[in-house]
Formats: structure tokens, sequence, C-alpha cells
């Protein structure tokens, strides 16, 4: 049986702005705010990085966080973002194919891995490999990751299991979430049993531990791009260009991200 989380998720997600997330810093001046849509994947970097710059330039940084579907589609219903900071390259070619961004200052930023994730007090252990004993283990339990109809990480889950070959056995054990970091809590209280998730979003939670990495040759490269929208004021830019910058090397790589050059 298909278990979906996202249709609730989504109804949210339309707010738009109800998401938007304020660092601390930006409480202190009275600057028109900067405002990134970003991937899920990225709160913890980004968050610092959003306090960092303030700090720096007095200019405030508000964030919406969740799956870089919903944030392309809020955009596309004219959502007042200045920059997006995509999972995957598809949501980024689906804005800019609508000329929602700005073409000339699209970059792509980081690379990240998946991994099949446990509870940190699971004694399963599996090495993934073509055709290996994923469902076997599962047994009843429940798989979590994102939508892969539409939320990056799901989309990236599906690829591999289906090139692995193990992707109809397991298909409906599939905790469909609505974000990364959704995916990752069902396995942090142990209401799914095995999951699979960005590297990074597993090193961040002490109550799971990865299982195994995926091998990068069973899926696409997990490539994050950002770019300014076309409704970006000129302070946007120089968000983008601190993160660019030494601060965001040093605390992409903190999270466990891998810049690209």
């Amino acid at each position: 049986m298909k278990i979906s989380v996202g249709k609730l998720a989504a109804v949210g997600a339309l707010l738009g702005l109800s998401l938007l997330a304020w660092p601390a810093a930006a409480a202190a001046t009275d600057k028109a705010p900067i405002t990134v849509f970003a991937a899920a994947s990225l709160t913890n970097a980004l968050q610092d990085l959003g306090d960092g710059f303030t700090k720096e330039t007095s200019i405030p940084v508000r964030f919406s966080f969740a799956a870089s579907s919903a944030l392309a589609r809020q955009i596309e219903n004219g959502a007042p973002a200045e920059i997006f900071f995509s999972a995957d390259l598809e949501w980024m070619d689906y804005l800019q194919s609508r000329n929602l961004i700005q073409r000339e200052t699209r970059r792509d930023v980081l690379g990240n891995r998946l991994v099949l994730i446990a509870p940190s007090d699971s004694l399963v252990k599996l090495k993934i490999e073509p055709h290996f004993a994923l469902a076997a283990t599962l047994g009843k339990g429940r798989l979590a990751t994102g939508d892969p109809d539409s939320v990056p990480v799901g989309r990236y889950a599906r690829e591999a299991l289906t090139t692995l070959g193990v992707w109809s056995g397991v298909e409906d054990h599939l905790v469909r979430a609505d974000s990364v970091r959704s995916a990752l809590a069902f396995v942090d209280r142990g209401e799914a049993q095995l999951g699979i998730v960005y590297e990074t979003d597993a090193l961040i939670d002490k109550h799971v531990r990865v299982v195994d990495v995926f091998p990068a040759s069973s899926h696409l490269p997990i490539i994050y791009p950002i770019a300014l929208t076309t409704t970006a004021k000129s302070d946007a830019a120089k968000f983008v260009a601190y993160i660019h910058g030494p601060a965001g090397e040093l605390a992409f790589k903190s999270y466990g991200f891998m810049p690209l050059h």
C-alpha cells in the first residue's frame, strides 16, 4: 500500500510566505530583506550563511525551505522570491523555461550523495549493489523518501532503485514524504524502518545512521543550482556572491556538501 503524506503539505506550501524563516540577526535592521526560496536540505547551511551575511552587511535574509518542486510552483504562482536554490536541475529548468529566473545568473553550486539510512539503534546491515536484499530486509516495514513524482530526493531514489533492480519490490512500501527533511523525520521517529535521503541530512540527525551510500552511477548527479529570479532586487546578487565566496564554501563543507568549481 502506498502512503502519501505530501497532499496536506502541498496545501500549506501554497501559502508561500507562511514558510518564511528569519535569521535572528535580521531583527536589528530596517533594510529590506532578501527573500530566498531554497531546498529543505540546505536549511542549516543557509541559515548560518544568512546570519553571517546580515552581520556583515546589515541586510536581512529570510528563507522559505521546502521541496524544490513546491518552491518552484510557488514562484510560478507569483510568490515574491528573489533567489531560487534548487536540489536538482529539473526544477531550475522548469522556472527557466517559463522565464522566471535570470538565466545569466544561474550557477551549479553544490553536489551531494544519496544514502540509505536507518534509526541509530537499528541492527540492519545492507550493502547497496544490484539486486540487494532491500525488500527482504524491509519485510512489512516502510521505506521513507521524497515523493518520486515531484520531490528531487525521491526522484533520485527511484532512479537508483530502478537501476539496481529493486524498485518493484519496495514501491508499495514507500512513504512518499513532501520533502527530504520529512523523510528524515520518519526514520528519526522510528516510523519507517529505512529511508533514502541526502548524506548531508543524515549527518545532522543523531537519531539515524547511514547504512550505505548509493553508487554514483545508479542515479543522475545530485546538483544544486542557484539563480536570481526575474523580480530580484539588487541586494539579492550580493547574497549570491556571498554564497559563492569563502564563507559559503566553508559553511557548505562543514555540513558535508561538495562545492562545485
